[in-house]
């Protein structure tokens, strides 16, 4: 059934925005604004909302919905072009949305087909609903970081000697299951040692050894919103070097976290991590934006960058990892999700940010 709040949103953002039509092909966001979710595959899905609040689904014949979608469908078959029958509905002047997502190969045959309308990027007047979280999306959100926080804690007490991190990785998996997840949120990354000096490293067959740090970079899927977390932890001992890049990543973590209140610029937060890295002599080393937003997808529209001037608003969720990465030797990053309240914010993870080293 259409959520004729989220709708009315987004069509007032396209009245802001100068936009008559709005595209949307993406099916997590049909997802959201209907509460269906759709897979066609290479087929063509198109939802269509007009700037008076109407609504209509383009899909194959093959996915035949029920009445209680809420807008009426359009069927299309293998013998004809969708795009054609999208564009019939189409008005011939104005202005049409398009959203991020659609292939190239529907996007261009309608510029062929319809010459008359001005077509723009539209993705930002739903998007910029999707960032802000309404109270049951925050529960949600909330109790996937909860099965998450619970997830980290089983994890590292797996940590053993001669245990590859791809083992921990399907060790993971069964905790997720365990705890009544829908199962990894993103492919998590569970790295050792050199290995987590590469801020997207790919677990392998490497095996656990003294003096090692290990990055845990995990999150789950709850009633269809997303986790993310990172914790760094240290195998036996930790070097003076590594303690020292620890507290300072942690240092940053705080200090952006304590940033967060409405009307604080993305970049301003991103701003508060860096400057303590940098002060710090680690400067170079923070390869990475700070953080970013999360929902339905584990990176949802939006992040805290230096290049994102949006003010933060009441309701938003996302990260704030800061890192540290020192090739060939180590590397530390901790993450937290962030629920934007009306004079500051609340961690949505508990896990402990103690520097700890499993024994």
């Amino acid at each position: 059934m259409l959520n004729q709040e989220r709708i009315q949103k987004t069509t007032a953002n396209m009245a802001e925005m100068g936009i008559d039509q709005l595209i949307i092909t993406d099916p997590t966001t049909i997802f959201y604004l209907s509460g269906a979710w759709l897979h066609t595959g290479k087929r063509m899905l198109a939802m269509l909302v007009g700037r008076d609040t109407t609504c209509r689904l383009f899909v194959h014949e093959m996915f035949q919905q029920s009445d209680a979608l809420g807008m009426p469908v359009t069927y299309f078959s293998d013998i004809e072009s969708p795009v054609a029958v999208l564009n019939a509905a189409l008005a011939k002047t104005g202005v049409v949305g398009i959203d991020s997502n659609w292939p190239a190969r529907f996007l261009l045959e309608l510029q062929e087909l319809n010459t008359t309308v001005k077509m723009v990027r539209g993705s930002f007047a739903v998007d910029g609903v999707r960032m802000c979280k309404d109270e049951t999306e925050q529960a949600k959100m909330q109790e996937a970081s909860r099965l998450n926080d619970l997830a980290m804690a089983k994890i590292q007490k797996e940590i053993q000697p001669g245990r590859t991190e791809l083992e921990m990785v399907e060790i993971l998996s069964g905790i997720y299951r365990e705890l009544g997840t829908a199962g990894f949120s993103f492919d998590p990354i569970i790295s050792y040692g050199a290995g987590a000096a590469e801020p997207h490293h790919t677990s392998d067959d490497t095996c656990v050894k003294p003096g090692d740090c290990i990055v845990i970079d995990i999150g789950c899927k709850k009633n269809e919103y997303c986790s993310d977390m990172t914790r760094t932890v240290f195998y036996k001992t930790v070097s003076p070097e590594a303690e020292k890049v620890y507290n300072l990543v942690k240092e940053a973590n705080l200090s952006a976290i304590a940033a967060v209140k409405p009307g604080v610029r993305f970049c301003d937060i991103d701003r508060a991590a860096r400057s303590v890295i940098e002060a710090g002599g680690y400067g170079p080393f923070f390869t990475h934006r700070t953080g970013h937003c999360i929902g339905l997808d584990v990176h949802d529209f939006g992040d805290v960058s230096a290049a994102n001037e949006l003010p933060v608003r009441e309701g938003m969720i996302f990260s704030i990892e800061p890192g540290i990465y020192l090739k060939g030797k180590f590397g530390v990053r901790i993450e937290d999700l962030v629920l934007v309240t009306k004079d500051g914010c609340k961690v949505l993870n508990a896990h402990t940010k103690e520097l700890t080293i499993i024994d």
